[in-house]
């Protein structure tokens, strides 16, 4: 696939002192743009799929603090990390003007936080393979510690990240969570456990929409079902033949889904 010219390099944007790295996919959209956020390990490279949706809807993935090419940050796990991973967020925002949060996993966590502590002009949210609550196992947490190769195949047992990828799709996967590194992994999954917003959804007030791989072990259907009735608007879309990371697995499914979404509620 050829990428616009637009899509070809990184930018980047300065804020508290560290440099934040994203990717604008450009292809003459005229809509509202659209914010993605990755999950715990990953970067912006896995929503390369969701730049299909950009011929409507400008679309920008970053690399949050300590992912791809972003500077680290010198934050403890829990919300000092999700504080700062929203700091980064809503820079990139301000910076290319998006009005509708894209998040996956932890990036699901970070977009609700956005909706609920910033003072952005959000239209719009698209929540997919996360949850109000994001407890991770303690064996995970563990293994994270002192056996990163055992997390590694841990993420990519059947039904964790994908339903039934091809051999290539797991190998560039394992590489990128090796990439992320021990430390990394460790905060990110740590800040996830911590992660709890279950008694505020009702405050958020932008239409919403849950999104999630009917095989995902992770965070699976169930979170996103309660997602869906404790927001005020908040769909619910299910992917077929996919697991956690939707968005990759069942790109034409899961582009569908938010272009619908996008089209009918937030474009209007």
């Amino acid at each position: 696939m050829s990428l616009p010219r637009e899509a070809r390099r990184m930018r980047s944007v300065t804020h508290h002192g560290r440099e934040t790295a994203y990717r604008t996919y450009d292809r003459g959209g005229s809509g509202p743009g659209v914010l993605a956020v990755h999950g715990s390990g990953g970067s912006h490279r896995v929503w390369t799929p969701q730049s299909a949706l950009a011929d409507a809807y400008p679309v920008t993935a970053l690399d949050l603090s300590g992912h791809g090419d972003s500077d680290d940050v010198a934050a403890e796990p829990g919300y000092e990390t999700l504080s700062a991973y929203v700091d980064d967020a809503a820079a990139v925002a301000e910076a290319v003007d998006a009005q509708i949060v894209l998040g996956s996993s932890l990036g699901g966590a970070v977009a609700l936080q956005l909706a609920l502590a910033r003072d952005l002009d959000l239209s719009g949210l698209v929540l997919a393979g996360t949850g109000a609550r994001l407890p991770v196992l303690d064996d995970v947490l563990q293994w994270v510690r002192d056996d990163l190769d055992r997390v590694v195949e841990f993420f990519h047992e059947p039904d964790h990240l994908f339903h039934d990828p091809d051999e290539r799709t797991l190998e560039l996967s394992r590489r990128a969570l090796r990439r992320t590194g021990r430390a990394t992994l460790e905060r990110d999954f740590l800040t996830a456990h911590a992660f709890d917003v279950r008694d505020r959804l009702g405050e958020i007030a932008v239409p919403s929409l849950a999104v999630v791989g009917e095989h995902d072990r992770l965070t699976p259907p169930r979170y996103h079902e309660r997602l869906h009735k404790a927001i005020p608007d908040c769909e619910l879309r299910i992917v077929d033949d996919a697991a956690h990371l939707a968005m990759l697995e069942q790109p034409d499914a899961f582009n569908d889904a938010v272009r619908d979404f996008l089209d009918r509620r937030v474009r209007g």
